[in-house]
């Protein structure tokens, strides 16, 4: 098996336009006839072929679980003629999580707690109408649930002036990032991609699915959308990444 882990996933630049057209250019034909699973030294191993998988960084491609394992192999089997990263999202997540979180979870956790200073959720729109109103609709649930699940209970403001936030709820919400480098890689991810460390919590508590997740992440998206139209790199790029997005909860509702 040829060693491309290193140059598909570490090397080259993935561009959502040309993944959404289906752009098959430079890309690495397949490879390997077969993906399964391995167990070894307490992980699921992929293997193509029956020879593992790697890393960019040459660890050994593996899920925590059986069933993320498999979702994992799922992703590969995808790949048709050719192998295209940019349609593999969960592959993506897994080797960032391995080569990079495993290794050093305490500045991602860092990072995630950023967000809790100035969170998505905290500003609100002071007009259009509408706009306030879908925000408040989406946007108070999780706060409620914020302050009643995890005891944090956080400011909201009017406009993009900063607003401090009291110190014991940012502790509290500290409290609940995850330590284990797949849950908190996950949460990460899909912080990065909302704005929202308590929309990422909510998703990681089962208090919102995925769907719920990302619709209150892109309601200000949304109104913008709705008024100005659409145009093929938006949706390209917003295909791109609730790919991501749904990614990272297979990885959460993995490990549940």
């Amino acid at each position: 098996m040829r060693d491309i882990f290193s140059e598909l996933f570490a090397s080259q630049p993935i561009d959502p336009v040309e993944s959404v057209r289906g752009g098959t250019q430079n890309l690495p034909r397949r490879f390997f006839a077969a993906t399964t699973v391995g167990e070894a030294d307490g992980a699921y191993r992929i293997l193509l072929d029956g020879r593992p998988a790697r890393t960019p960084a040459r660890l050994f491609l593996a899920g925590p679980t059986r069933g993320l394992a498999e979702a994992l192999c799922a992703e590969w089997e995808a790949q048709a003629d050719v192998i295209n990263p940019a349609r593999m999202p969960l592959t993506r997540l897994a080797n960032s999580i391995i080569d990079g979180v495993a290794a050093s979870p305490g500045p991602v956790a860092a990072e995630v707690a950023k967000y809790l200073g100035s969170d998505l959720l905290f500003y609100r729109a002071e007009a259009p109408d509408r706009l306030v109103a879908r925000q408040a609709q989406l946007w108070d649930p999780v706060l409620a649930w914020t302050h009643e699940s995890l005891g944090a209970h956080f400011v909201v403001s009017a406009g993009v002036i900063f607003a401090p936030q009291p110190d014991a709820a940012l502790a509290k919400a500290r409290d609940a990032i995850p330590r284990d480098p797949w849950r908190l890689g996950a949460l990460h991810a899909v912080t990065t991609l909302t704005g929202s460390a308590l929309i990422g919590l909510a998703l990681l508590r089962g208090r919102l699915s995925v769907d719920e997740a990302w619709c209150a992440a892109q309601v200000d998206e949304d109104f913008n959308l709705d008024a100005w139209g659409h145009d093929e790199m938006a949706l390209a790029q917003r295909a791109f990444r609730f790919a991501e997005m749904r990614a990272a909860a297979v990885v959460l509702a993995a490990l549940a």
